[in-house]
């Protein structure tokens, strides 16, 4: 059997992920090529295309972990079989992370090893539909139409408009302000600084990702900005949110506000996970999800 080969993730590789990723329907936040180059360099992101399938890894804290194969349903056993052969090669445990529920039963009907298949709830995410998020109707809702309101009534002069090179800086502004605060709050947390980055490269070649993005403009500075992509057929996926949490109402604003002029014909916006993070829950479960993305992670026991 032919040992896959990887390579470190770059962004020329956007065209050949982008093309396995719409391949099929997938409904993991993170099989795309704007979120796996982003997390790249802490996770040490890699990639290889063998007979058809696309096969990727992950390092983190000294642990390889495999994502699951894309590419033709028929062709997942075999892929599956390759992969335990890369990380046996390597005196490597298999493990895989972020399954979806569709590849978890692939493994469980794999033949040529066990698996241990754990649920991942820290890294669901969290899927609303773009209509009530754009409504905010209904009782459940009744809470974040009231910020929303009171923000409208606070700030008549706020003014949502597209992230454009002309606001970049301002929207790079807000984002050290966003991250300055955190920093306070955290400072022992790696991730602030990794996402810090990743933002600001990402924003420093917008167009090449093909990405949709809101901001408020408030009294000539920027209070909130965020950016997004088409996840699947009908599903959004917001890769970045940041707002003045002093300033009441911005957030529900911005994310109204950019479903309402960006996303009005899609049916899903899928707002990623909280890994753990139990302020994050709480946020996120607030704006009532229509569904839950499972996640799995498993490892290989004989």
């Amino acid at each position: 059997m032919i040992i896959i080969e990887f390579r470190a993730l770059t962004k020329a590789d956007k065209p050949l992920l982008d093309r396995y990723f719409k391949s099929r329907y997938y409904e993991n936040s993170h099989f795309n090529f704007t979120n796996l180059f982003m997390w790249r360099k802490p996770y040490h992101i890699k990639w290889c295309e063998e007979d058809g399938v696309l096969y990727m890894t992950a390092e983190w804290d000294g642990q390889l972990m495999a994502l699951q194969p894309y590419g033709p349903e028929e062709k997942m056993q075999e892929a599956t079989a390759k992969f335990l052969a890369y990380f046996e090669a390597q005196d490597r445990p298999f493990f895989m992370t972020g399954m979806e529920k569709s590849y978890a039963a692939v493994l469980e009907q794999y033949e040529g090893a066990a698996f241990e298949i754990k649920a991942d709830r820290d890294n669901y995410d969290y899927v609303y539909l773009a209509e009530k998020l754009i409504t905010l109707s209904g009782r459940k809702l009744h809470s974040k139409k009231n910020h929303l309101n009171a923000f409208r009534k606070l700030y008549p002069q706020a003014e949502y408009l597209p992230m454009t090179q002309e606001i970049l800086p301002a929207c790079l502004d807000e984002l050290q302000r966003w991250y300055d605060l955190r920093i306070q709050d955290e400072p022992d947390d790696p991730f602030i600084g990794w996402e810090s980055e990743a933002i600001r490269e990402v924003l420093a070649d917008f167009d090449y990702f093909g990405l949709k993005s809101g901001a408020i403009r408030l009294d000539g500075r920027i209070i909130a900005f965020t950016f997004g992509e088409q996840l699947n057929t009908d599903t959004v996926v917001v890769h970045v949110e940041k707002a003045d949490p002093d300033i009441r109402g911005a957030y529900p604003a911005i994310n109204q506000g950019f479903i309402e002029h960006c996303w009005q014909g899609m049916t899903y916006v899928n707002r990623e996970e909280d890994m753990g993070h139990e302020g994050l829950r709480k946020a996120k479960e607030s704006y009532k999800p229509e569904k839950m993305i499972e996640k799995f992670n498993a490892k290989r026991i004989k």
